[in-house]
């Protein structure tokens, strides 16, 4: 009961972060000859919660919002101490536009169309690539559906 007890406030004291990433799966995706290895934001708790906290983003990491239907979804930067750019995706995995956003703010950057996917990466990721709007991300069919 004891070593419960201590499990359970060792459980409790962690950066709600910390316990939302080790539950979402974490896929491979390529980005015009790039990897990225994303955790998979799949189910509304995980969309809500997306990088928020976090302190840090591994150079080839992210995260990929995956909506339940596609359309002109937005995403904001409260509580997110990282500066991230979001590439907005169709449902075939093409880029539609890409944002670069501030940490801590409440500016809305919306998709430039009919978004089914967002990737969010470290500020200036994809231009440091020259990633632009029409190219394709694949490894998208091996994600989770949203929930």
């Amino acid at each position: 009961m004891r070593t419960l007890a201590v499990f359970l406030f060792f459980l409790l004291s962690m950066p709600a972060s910390v316990v939302m990433s080790a539950e979402m799966p974490v896929r491979q995706l390529r980005i015009s000859g790039h990897s990225l290895s994303v955790e998979v934001a799949h189910t509304q708790a995980s969309r809500s919660q997306g990088l928020m906290y976090r302190q840090s983003l591994g150079e080839n990491n992210g995260m990929l919002f995956v909506f339940s239907e596609p359309g002109r979804h937005s995403m904001w930067m409260m509580n997110t101490d990282i500066p991230l750019s979001v590439a907005f995706l169709d449902e075939k995995g093409v880029i539609l536009n890409i944002e670069d956003m501030m940490p801590r703010t409440a500016t809305a950057h919306r998709s430039a169309g009919a978004s089914k996917y967002a990737v969010e990466v470290n500020r200036g990721w994809f231009a440091a690539r020259n990633v632009k709007p029409g190219e394709r991300v694949t490894g998208l069919e091996k994600v989770p559906t949203a929930e």
